[in-house]
């Protein structure tokens, strides 16, 4: 039997610290822009409709990392960038359920956005309320909190097949216990590890993730593909339902 030893969970989540990158998670009342309005809000963002590339925040960062990896088509990017903010959700979410027992609100009006910016200044949480830490709770706060309504605004504007956006957050979800896994037994802690491990587990076995893959340990096998392979450069990742970059893929091929 393993011993779960939690901590209270403070304002600052400062135990996600350690663990860095796309885990930690500023409390902070999100800064106003030098020349613009506040950082929106994800409910602002998931509820923009203009087509003003400069006013909707996720086709901002949609464009930005088309231009960065020069990306041969706007649904690739919207995937790249979707995989990215899933992760960051995850990672947040399951983090603070292995090491606290229990996740802060991450309400869509509480978590401010900026998309010009990468983790971990990309996320601020202006309210730590603190819910309870288990799959359901987490399933909530992520999957139906930001996920759905994500993958519905990248549906309809940018492309990407629901398979493929609901095979991203699977991989976002496996590699962030993965990830903490690798943390937590490196430092001596197999409570936190087994933890995650129980977390992503059940939350694989959700409807809406249990048929986009297999976990087998901590690796994750996915069945649809993020078209990362197909921008100059790219290769398959390791989770790939694919060995190797096809030689050619038909339009909606891998959702």
């Amino acid at each position: 039997m393993v011993l779960l030893l939690f901590v209270e969970l403070d304002p600052d989540l400062a135990a996600l610290r350690p663990l860095g990158g796309f885990f930690v998670l500023r409390t902070v009342v999100a800064p106003a822009e030098p020349s613009g309005p506040p950082v929106p809000t994800l409910a602002q963002v998931y509820g923009n409709t203009t087509s003003d590339v400069y006013r909707n925040p996720m086709t901002f960062r949609i464009r930005k990392v088309e231009r960065a990896l020069h990306a041969p088509e706007t649904r690739i990017a919207a995937s790249i960038a979707q995989l990215g903010l899933a992760a960051r959700l995850w990672s947040v979410a399951l983090g603070c359920a292995a090491l606290y027992g229990a996740i802060p609100d991450l309400d869509p009006r509480l978590l401010h956005w900026d998309a010009d910016a990468s983790a971990p200044d990309d996320l601020l949480l202006t309210e730590v309320r603190p819910l309870p830490g288990d799959a359901a709770g987490l399933a909530a706060a992520v999957l139906d909190g930001h996920l759905e309504p994500l993958t519905d605004v990248l549906r309809e504007d940018h492309g990407p097949a629901a398979g493929l956006l609901w095979g991203n957050a699977a991989s976002a979800l496996a590699g962030a216990g993965r990830e903490l896994d690798r943390w937590a037994r490196g430092e001596g802690r197999t409570d936190i590890a087994v933890r995650a491990g129980e977390l992503t587990r059940e939350l694989l076995a959700h409807p809406r993730l249990a048929a986009t893959g297999t976990l087998t340990g901590t690796a994750f096998r996915r069945r649809s593909c993020c078209l990362y392979y197909r921008v100059p450069g790219g290769g398959v990742c390791g989770d790939c339902c694919f060995t190797r970059p096809p030689r050619s893929s038909p339009r909606g091929a891998s959702g």
